[in-house]
């Protein structure tokens, strides 16, 4: 019995620990700045180059409103209104899997920020428990505008290039508050894949989904995003 005691305590301070550990953690980044994030470290890992890490951490009110709409055009077009997880793409891609076909992305921008942000990219059931716990974390402790900034902060758009920022300058050699409808919505095209997907040399694929994507933002433009939309417009 004592074992079995000894056994219960040890998992009980394990969670409490993760618990207490995971809420300071997104308290914390809820005031300071994402500078590096595990898929920064698992790339530099890959590449062995500290210069591989091209990074650089811009407020919210520094990014051209037309990058926040064409992320939600392109990835989670129900950003406003969902509580971290769109339940009509959770539906569908588990109808897909039942049925044997390709398995689809259902991940909002909330899901993959708390991805980005704490864990790591490798799939599997663990983690995709440890993500929803995180996502649910964010959605209540920071807010939508913030989970916004981190995400364009944090996210990889290409080989060793993270965050909007640098994105804009790598590409097209401007500021991300200077960001066109058309470069944003270009950049938005290669989230899927930035590793292999280059802005700047757009294949057909990718021209073709830039126009689906400005059409999308011109159907979402007019929905207010509260006090984001305010701040980015100054």
């Amino acid at each position: 019995m004592k074992i079995v005691r000894r056994i219960f305590i040890w998992c009980r301070n394990i969670i409490l620990g993760f618990l207490v550990l995971s809420i300071g953690l997104v308290v914390v980044y809820k005031f300071v700045p994402v500078y590096y994030t595990p898929l920064m470290f698992i790339r530099l890992h890959e590449a062995g180059s500290l210069s591989k890490i091209n990074h650089q951490w811009v407020p919210i009110r520094e990014i051209s409103q037309t990058m926040v709409q064409a992320v939600v055009a392109s990835e989670d077009n129900l950003f406003m209104q969902h509580h971290g997880f769109d339940k009509v793409q959770i539906d569908k891609a588990l109808e897909d899997a039942r049925k044997g076909k390709r398995l689809r992305g259902a991940s909002t921008i909330s899901q993959q920020t708390a991805k980005n942000v704490f864990l790591w990219s490798a799939r599997s059931y663990f983690r995709k428990a440890l993500e929803t716990w995180f996502t649910v974390l964010i959605e209540w402790i920071w807010g939508k505008e913030r989970i916004m900034e981190v995400y364009l902060n944090s996210i990889e758009m290409g080989d060793g290039i993270y965050g909007v920022e640098a994105a804009s300058m790598a590409y097209f050699s401007i500021h991300a508050s200077q960001l066109t409808r058309q470069e944003s919505a270009l950049i938005a095209c290669i989230l899927p894949d930035p590793r292999r997907r280059n802005p700047v040399q757009p294949s057909g694929y990718l021209q073709q989904r830039q126009v689906e994507i400005l059409s999308l933002m011109r159907k979402t433009e007019t929905v207010r995003m509260g006090c984001l939309s305010e701040r980015t417009n100054e």
